[in-house]
């Protein structure tokens, strides 16, 4: 029955289901972790030693040379060579080095040579099934999948346990789904807003200007296909950014970072997430502002907007394609105080973005004899706009492992704690929670109670010390 749900209400369900202790999401995101390390050391230690590195690719050209059997042909010939002519041959076999271009005339081709009628009437037959053949292999064949397909790094649900009836065995906290080092090796980003997943890839353009050259192509996470025809952006070329294309983009033109994979050539993807988020913020924040495009423009190369579209864009501004890539904002502070005074309050808030939309058109006089106001030449930079506030809803808190790196696909290092219920998670082993509770509720109270018991045990402690 799950599997005919509908798709878009299960979109967001986690794509394991824990049965078992050894297979629980502690346990998978351990070896994720250790995965990640084994690989960075071992391309360490062939970028440390280039030696070993040309010996490598040395076995791996041999390897193939010896697929193809190029020694077996290596003392092949098909005669004499000119160099040895001088040499007595006379006792060789005498090769002819003619053609049978001269012998041709000496064979007598027979009249009126022509295949018989049931043997022609054989040859179309077996053609036309051949290129029927053909045909329906053509329709059988499957779309070449993009290299942009699956590509972001997608966040399994958090598992978390309300009640929790097992005890780890010499350990002071309960199993109740939380991560074991909370406060020292996660980075907690909130309040992530609501929207469309996607990544933003910038493209290297021959002679153009940016902000003005369309350069940007968003890419859906699951398909990788493009959400937006290509449009103009101040992002350097050669970048790739993890992004949350925002609900009301055409109203505010917002598209929400996360995280970032490469900037202008340079791979950040192996870098750790507090280093990829710095790395985010800093360089958004130096890039150049650019004032909004004006509401005349249009995707299509002629302008094949009804004239009530058109009037209806001068009463109220849409933005033809994202302007403002918005980073999230992130925490490093993942103490259990951290997260209670200000983490998940924040999660729960919805946030203020402050962007620049083109103001109403200056006035026309009506009148024949009257002077009109022409604005199409003004220059970008002084073209009228104004600064709106827009409320950015939020979808939940995400959590990130400060020492892994970028990993593609659904990955158990980084969990997602949403404030609505999610459909399709009540099969969850160990969730005591109904469905109409929030994980973000839930989240919160096991915060509690973590807290609480360690300020009851610090308590015990201090009176036994007294």
């Amino acid at each position: 029955m799950f599997a005919h749900a509908d798709r878009k209400a299960s979109y967001k369900v986690p794509p394991t289901v824990v049965t078992d202790r050894l297979v629980s999401q502690e346990a998978r995101r351990v070896k994720a972790l250790e995965e990640q390390k084994r690989v960075c050391e071992t391309i360490l230690s062939l970028s440390a030693h280039p030696l070993l590195t040309c010996m490598t690719i040395q076995r791996r050209a041999q390897k193939f040379d010896t697929a193809r059997n190029l020694d077996a042909f290596a003392d092949l010939s098909l005669g004499l060579s000119d160099d040895d002519e001088d040499e007595d041959v006379a006792d060789a076999p005498v090769i002819i080095r003619e053609g049978i271009a001269g012998y041709a005339s000496l064979a007598k081709q027979p009249e009126n040579l022509q295949p018989p009628e049931d043997q022609e009437q054989q040859m179309e037959d077996v053609t036309r099934s051949k290129k029927k053949r053909n045909k329906n292999k053509r329709k059988r064949t499957k779309a070449k999948a993009s290299k942009w397909a699956d590509k972001c790094m997608y966040a399994e649900l958090l598992e978390m346990k309300e009640e929790p009836s097992v005890w780890a065995d010499g350990e002071s906290e309960p199993d109740d789904g939380l991560p074991s080092d909370m406060e020292q090796g996660w980075v907690a980003v909130a309040p992530v807003p609501i929207g469309k997943r996607c990544l933003a890839v910038t493209h290297q353009s021959a002679a153009g200007v940016i902000g003005i050259s369309p350069n940007t192509t968003l890419r859906s996470r699951l398909l990788g296909k493009m959400l937006l025809p290509r449009f103009p952006s101040s992002l350097p070329p050669l970048t790739i950014l993890d992004c949350i294309l925002d609900t009301s983009w055409r109203q505010n033109g917002i598209v929400h970072v996360l995280d970032v994979l490469k900037w202008k050539g340079q791979d950040v993807a192996d870098c750790e997430t507090p280093f990829r988020f710095w790395w985010r913020d800093t360089r958004l924040a130096e890039l150049p502002r650019f004032s909004p495009p004006s509401s005349a423009f249009h995707f299509s190369l002629t302008n094949d907007r009804t004239p009530a579209e058109s009037a209806q864009q001068t009463d109220s501004y849409k933005f033809p394609y994202p302007t403002s890539f918005i980073p999230i904002p992130y925490h490093t502070d993942t103490t259990f105080g951290s997260l209670v005074s200000s983490i998940i309050p924040m999660a729960r808030a919805t946030r203020e973005i402050s962007v620049e939309v083109p103001a109403a058109a200056p006035f026309q006089p009506h009148s024949p004899t009257s002077m009109s106001i022409d604005t199409t030449c003004n220059p970008i930079g002084s073209r009228l706009s104004k600064i709106v506030t827009n409320q950015i809803p939020s979808d939940g808190l995400l959590l990130y492992v400060a020492q892994a790196s970028y990993e593609e696909g659904t990955s158990p290092l980084s969990c997602w704690v949403p404030i609505q219920p999610i459909a399709g998670s009540s099969n969850q082993v160990g969730a005591a929670t109904t469905s109409n509770s929030s994980p973000l509720d839930l989240f919160q109270r096991l915060v509690h109670r973590r807290l609480s018991n360690r300020m009851v045990n610090g308590m015990i402690n201090n009176g036994m010390d007294m």
